[in-house]
């Protein structure tokens, strides 16, 4: 582990391996980070499928993965965070908003992901995914470059200016076929959402199937001109 005291060589360290690791392997990637890191990293995983996870947990046995339990969640989507937490060798960490929705409800008013999805968002995965990441030095993200034109620049090493610390994006460059291959040849736990017609899997109210030729974000705040949480 390198010993590193301030943000600017933090952030150097990850514009650095930005690049030097573009094109090694998601494996290699998140061995560099436990190099790094040691126990100090953990996994963002929202449970449409186990595939970083499992990449994870064959790096460092036991990581911690990240889980955002809004409160909105489909029952198929919290099944998937329990059996990976019953099978795989990960420490699933649930990590809660600081309101309840009843709370939330109270304090703005019901259905806030209708009338402001984006506060509603902020409040039930930024704020708490950004608590939660104080105990660690980075995280791994399941972002990958094809998913989405937003998404087209992800580098598989960046710095997270806004929280001070080191983002992997391990599977940035796979393809919906490495996802799938991996999968397969892993027996990888899949989100049964994504059998039945999901092509992403978010919050129940704001979440839809998606008709065939769809892009596979396309069901995520369907008519809202919304296409990503804020997380990232």
């Amino acid at each position: 582990m390198v010993a590193l005291t301030t943000r600017d060589e933090m952030k150097a360290l990850a514009e650095k391996a930005g690049d030097e690791l573009e094109g090694a392997t998601a494996l290699e990637i998140l061995g560099w980070a436990d190099e790094q890191f040691g126990p100090s990293w953990a996994v963002a995983s929202s449970m449409a499928d186990t595939v970083l996870p499992s990449l994870a947990a064959k790096v460092r046995p036991g990581v911690d993965v990240l889980f955002l339990d809004t409160g909105y969640h489909f029952a198929e989507t919290l099944g998937t965070r329990d059996a990976a937490a019953a099978t795989l060798p990960v420490t699933i960490r649930t990590v809660l908003p600081h309101q309840t929705v009843a709370e939330q409800d109270a304090s703005f008013g019901a259905r806030l992901y209708e009338r402001n999805p984006d506060q509603c968002c902020a409040l039930r995965k930024v704020m708490p995914l950004r608590k939660a990441l104080k105990d660690y030095g980075a995280w791994a993200s399941g972002l990958r470059r094809d998913e989405a034109s937003t998404r087209a620049g992800v580098k598989v090493v960046e710095w997270d200016d806004s929280r001070g610390m080191v983002k992997l994006n391990p599977i940035a460059a796979w393809t919906q076929d490495d996802i799938d291959r991996y999968i397969v040849d892993n027996g990888v736990l899949v989100n049964p959402l994504l059998f039945d017609g999901y092509g992403s899997v978010g919050c129940a109210p704001c979440t839809r199937r998606i008709a065939p030729g769809e892009d596979a974000r396309a069901g995520r705040w369907a008519g809202s001109g919304k296409i990503e949480c804020g997380i990232h």
